[in-house]
């Protein structure tokens, strides 16, 4: 299927592209075509891209924000805007941003490390959790140097939410980072075992009821099961 939408849109005109998408999205139902969705990543053009990055259509803009991962490095002002997109109120297009990521790790790794420990620092937990789940891809984590950087992103985010109040981790923007970290620290510690076991017992072993549920939650992860001591 990713062949024929790459066919397709070789065939079309920037402004035919939004029509298309919109005909092939699989919206409404219950899960948009991520093919398509990948296939518009390697055609589109910067001001393709930038066209759909700013579309009121959560699917267009979903398309435009993995996009623009093909923007980060040459073009500063394109990580401005997918920060933005980072905590944008529609999941799909924050799902969307943390593809970004990925699509940068995948030619620029260096670049992909230095923004994810740039935004786990962020003062808003939707774009540390960007961060932590643009980096946290296993593909990308063969890499020594970004597995080990997943490790620190998990790590600051984890920090991040220890230091907020009972009140503030009860918000919805707190608990979809919480989310995040309930799975992406099993993705890293079995993309880098050595250091990263001893970092998650270690992790294990804090008294904070959120930290025991993110522990808890990656436990039940095979991946992470695989390396950890009996």
């Amino acid at each position: 299927m990713a062949d024929q939408h790459r066919d397709a849109l070789r065939g079309l005109a920037d402004q035919e592209v939004p029509a298309y998408l919109r005909a092939h999205s699989g919206l409404p139902g219950p899960r948009s075509d991520l093919a398509l969705l990948g296939a518009l990543v390697e055609h589109a053009g910067p001001a393709l891209t930038l066209r759909l990055v700013h579309d009121p259509d959560e699917y267009l803009r979903s398309c435009g924000t993995a996009a623009l991962g093909r923007l980060l490095a040459a073009d500063p002002g394109a990580v401005d805007l997918l920060h933005e997109r980072a905590r944008d109120g529609l999941w799909r297009v924050r799902e969307a941003a943390a593809m970004a990521l990925q699509r940068l790790g995948d030619d620029h790794p260096a670049r992909l490390r230095a923004t994810a420990l740039l935004w786990a620092t962020d003062p808003d937990p939707l774009v540390i959790r960007a961060a932590v789940a643009g980096i946290c891809e296993p593909r990308l984590l063969r890499d020594p140097a970004t597995a080990l950087a997943a490790l620190d992103v998990c790590g600051l985010a984890t920090d991040r939410l220890r230091a907020l109040a009972p009140g503030p981790r009860r918000q919805p923007d707190v608990r979809t980072l919480r989310q995040g970290l309930g799975y992406c620290w099993s993705v890293a510690v079995a993309g880098a075992p050595e250091p990263g076991v001893p970092r998650f017992l270690a992790l294990a072993a804090v008294d904070d009821p959120d930290v025991r549920w993110i522990v808890r939650e990656n436990r039940k992860k095979a991946r992470l099961r695989r390396v950890l001591p009996d």
